[in-house]
Order: C-alpha cells, then sequence, then structure tokens
C-alpha cells in the first residue's frame, strides 16, 4: 500500500469492526489496535484475519500489571452508567480510545476509527453515548459504518477522508452488515456477548473480591471455573477439566482419593469446610483426601 494516510482501527474481532477495517482500507493504509481484556474471552483468529488482509496488528493486554490496576478502576469507579449488570460500557469504550490514541500518536497517525454502528447497542452505542464517548475520549473518533448519520468529521471536511465512501447503518439488524462481509469474502464469528461484566451470576462472584487490594488477574480467571464459597476463598472443580486446572494453582490443593471436586483454597484455616463441601457435591463416599500446597 503506498497511500501516506493512515488510519488505525479499534479490532474486537467481532463483523463491525472487522467490516470497519475494510471499508477504510478502500481510502487509507489500515492499522489495528485489539485490546485483550480481562473479562473478554480472548478472539483467537484477530491475528489470521490481519494477516490475510494486510493490516498490521497491535495488542495492548489490559490484564497485567499496571494496566490492568488502571482497567480495575473504571470497573469499580464508573463515571457513566453501567448496563445490565457490572458493565461500565462507556467508561471502557473511553479507557481504550485514549490508549489508542497514544498508540496512534507513536505510530504518527492521525486517524482513529471504530465499528460501532448508531443504535445497535441501547447503553454505548446511542446519539447520546457516542458524544459522551467523544468528549471523554478527546479527539474525534471515526465511525465508518454509521458515519453518514453522524456529524461530518475534521477528516471529511479537509477532504482527508472521502464522506461518501462511509455507510449509513443504523440499529440492531444485522442484514447490511453480512451482505457486506460477503462482499469482502470474510469470515466472522456469531454475534453475541462475549464481556462477562454483562452476566449478572458471574458478576455477584465478582462483587465479593472486586475491592481486594492485591487483586490480580488471576483471581479474575478463577472466577469463570468451578463453584466458589466464603468469597472464592474456596474454589470447588465442578469436572475433570475444572479439577485439572485448580490443581496447577497456587494455592493448597484438597483433591478426594475417591471420585469427586477438588478443592482450591486460600487459607489453612478453610480445610474442613473445604472437605465438607467437597463430600457434600460428590457421588460417592469421600474417606480420604490429599493436601497439596
Amino acid at each position: 500500500m503506498t497511500n501516506k494516510i493512515r488510519c488505525l482501527v479499534l479490532l474486537s474481532g467481532g463483523l463491525d469492526s472487522r467490516l470497519a477495517c475494510k471499508i477504510m482500507q478502500e481510502q487509507c493504509e489500515v492499522e489495528a489496535v485489539y485490546f485483550l481484556l480481562p473479562f473478554v474471552k480472548s478472539s483467537k483468529k484477530i491475528k489470521e484475519f490481519c494477516q490475510k488482509q494486510g493490516i498490521k496488528l497491535h495488542i495492548i493486554d489490559l490484564t497485567k500489571m499496571k494496566l490492568f490496576k488502571e482497567y480495575l478502576e473504571i470497573i469499580r469507579k464508573p463515571k457513566f452508567s453501567r448496563g445490565v449488570a457490572l458493565n461500565p460500557c462507556i467508561d471502557c469504550h473511553i479507557f481504550m480510545l485514549k490508549k489508542a490514541e497514544i498508540l496512534a500518536k507513536k505510530l504518527g497517525i492521525k486517524i482513529i476509527a471504530t465499528g460501532e454502528v448508531l443504535e445497535e447497542r441501547p447503553l454505548s452505542q446511542n446519539k447520546k453515548a457516542l458524544i459522551s464517548v467523544e468528549k471523554g475520549a478527546g479527539f474525534e473518533i471515526l465511525r465508518p459504518l454509521s458515519a453518514k448519520l453522524l456529524p461530518v468529521t475534521e477528516y471529511g471536511k479537509s477532504g482527508l477522508i472521502n464522506r461518501e465512501k462511509l455507510l449509513d447503518i443504523q440499529g440492531r439488524q444485522r442484514k447490511k452488515q453480512i451482505k457486506l462481509a460477503k462482499k469482502y469474502k470474510i469470515s466472522y464469528p456469531s454475534p453475541g456477548g462475549g464481556c462477562l461484566l454483562c452476566e449478572k451470576e458471574y458478576c455477584n462472584k465478582l462483587k465479593q473480591i472486586l475491592n481486594k487490594k492485591k487483586l490480580i488477574y488471576n483471581d479474575i480467571k478463577l472466577l469463570s471455573i468451578g463453584r466458589h464459597f466464603f468469597s472464592s476463598k474456596i474454589i470447588l472443580g465442578r469436572n475433570r477439566e475444572e479439577n485439572l486446572i485448580l490443581e496447577k494453582e497456587k494455592g493448597i490443593k484438597i483433591i478426594p482419593k475417591q471420585p469427586g471436586p477438588t478443592a482450591l483454597i486460600k487459607n489453612k484455616k478453610l480445610i474442613e469446610q473445604a472437605k465438607e463441601l467437597i463430600q457434600k457435591y460428590s457421588k460417592h463416599k469421600i474417606k480420604k483426601f490429599e493436601i497439596k500446597n
């Protein structure tokens, strides 16, 4: 690509952000940034998509060190409203856009685009929310899938981007997007909620540990595994796969000699309670236990 205009697209791995990449490729040299989030299952085919489309991929890992701590703070104390559970969608978008802007400046890229579609998501993609996100991020965002329904950007006014080549998609139906996917010959994952912060049952467990002073990513990861008791101080495996995962974790492992759930505990004082729970959730009479550190 010899075009000097460069664009950084926030790529989630879903259909909309993939289409945003393809639409912008018609006018720009596109690079993509993917955020590895603590509460979202990572998209395994992101790299494959970017390689196939000739897009340079940047990955920002929010599950580690300083970035993880920063991200947790917006979950704990969001400035904007939450969704159905603990999901602070607007704050989350602003956070990622600010990090994307830092990257774009390092790369010398002026245009930052997203795959957002007007009115596709009631909380974070209505007009008011899109304005709030842009104000919070502190810079102009190009949304190529709905650009013709939104105010003209400076990119369009200056002629840097041809607005006529952008789209006017609106609403929750995905017929236009699916048609475009066929046009561009791109595959995409099935739509669906991938964010665990939207799941009430998961968030009930998260609330019990969210304000823990030394919360680490592994604590978050374990919330999706097993049955949790005493604010996740005891975790029981629900099947062989989960038992094996718990047995590899740091901490005290209580493993029944007869078939039954493995327990991971954080405190020696909970050994007897853990044994009682193992017995409760086992189909067999447990006579002996192995304790590993």
